[in-house]
């Protein structure tokens, strides 16, 4: 049986991702298990983390397991992952070792890598998730890419919750771009956009202009998942008729992906749309509507204080079943792969 990796959810058939999301109502209810007793975790940052860090290193003490840390380039070595290339720069070693030698210390290999911002073509094929994947010996999981799938997880689980029903179809959804003063990695928009389709949700990619339309990549997800799941799926510039009787408000900010690389030409665009905020005013068109968002936040750029502290407001929620929905994940793949320990 090949190895599995959490590498996407879309790699995940909906029986497996209603599991993961049982186990993780589980969790939240009763958080300590013995599931990674006596084994270990490698958490790889090339990126700052708060919530991905603290959730994965709690997650995991909170299974009997133990976690190590590791930066490359800050307090591991630099790691190079082109191969064919003469290796007299900056990287002092090559992912095809550093790998496979995690994997031989390590039961569970967790990667955060966010793109260069210098080339999408380059930087769709996310190479050093993928070369994790090709090269390590154990499991592989994906803390943010250019998508995030605990994060979708979290964020279905919390939307579960407030409707009170694991059953999300007939609702409508809107995925709001907002206003950032920089452009940002469309990883959750990605991912949001995959899960939301995926639970056969009504669903509204709401973005400035068309060239704030995702990676082809990721609205073909969207399309086989409405097909497959039911729903629906639109993009739409328009934010009245977006807004009116949606039942869930997420919204993230992100760059337009044909000046990825070269935002000096996107910066007046985006400086346009200020308006796309979340604010009471937007919000009272929906159907009373959830809202949520992935955090960080920076409040009264991409939503308001009101809509921050409203009863609507999940994004707390969301935050917090990061630890429940990384725990199932660790604990299936821990199991799949015979590392388990459940007594």
């Amino acid at each position: 049986m090949p190895l599995k990796h959490f590498l996407n959810t879309q790699d995940w058939s909906r029986p497996e991702l209603d599991a993961l999301l049982t186990q993780a109502a589980l969790f939240k209810r009763n958080k300590l298990g013995n599931e990674l007793k006596g084994k270990s975790v490698a958490l790889v940052f090339f990126n700052p983390s708060m919530r991905t860090r603290t959730s994965f290193e709690l997650g995991t003490f909170q299974l009997g397991g133990h976690a190590v840390v590791l930066q490359p380039g800050k307090d591991a070595w630099p790691i190079e992952f082109d191969f064919g290339k003469v290796m007299d720069g900056e990287a002092e070693e090559h992912i095809a070792e550093v790998a496979q030698v995690l994997g031989r210390y390590a039961d569970l290999v967790a990667v955060r890598a966010f793109p260069k911002f210098v080339d999408w073509a380059t930087d769709r094929e996310d190479r050093v998730l993928k070369s994790f994947a090709k090269y390590s010996p154990v499991p592989v999981i994906n803390m943010e890419t250019i998508t995030h799938p605990c994060q979708e997880l979290a964020h279905i689980m919390a939307l579960q919750e407030h409707f009170g029903t694991s059953d999300l179809r007939g609702k409508k959804y809107v995925l709001t771009w907002t206003y950032h003063p920089k452009p940002l990695n469309t990883a959750v928009a990605n991912s949001a956009l995959t899960i939301a389709t995926r639970m056969g949700m009504d669903v509204t990619l709401l973005c400035p202009t068309p060239e704030y339309v995702l990676d082809r990549r990721y609205m073909g997800w969207a399309e086989a998942n409405v097909a497959e799941s039911g729903g629906s799926l639109q993009v739409s510039h328009d934010i009245e008729s977006a807004y009116a009787g949606a039942d869930v408000v997420y919204a993230k900010s992100w760059g337009a992906l044909p000046y990825f690389g070269n935002w000096g030409p996107e910066k007046p665009i985006r400086d346009g749309y200020k308006h796309f905020i979340v604010d009471e005013a937007k919000m009272a068109l929906t159907n009373n509507g959830v809202f949520s968002h992935c955090l960080p936040l920076r409040r009264n750029v991409k939503a308001t204080d009101a809509v921050m502290d409203s009863p609507q407001c999940i994004a707390i929620n969301e935050a917090e079943n990061r630890l429940h929905v990384q725990k199932a994940i660790m604990a299936a793949l821990a199991s799949q792969a015979g590392i388990g320990n459940r007594e």
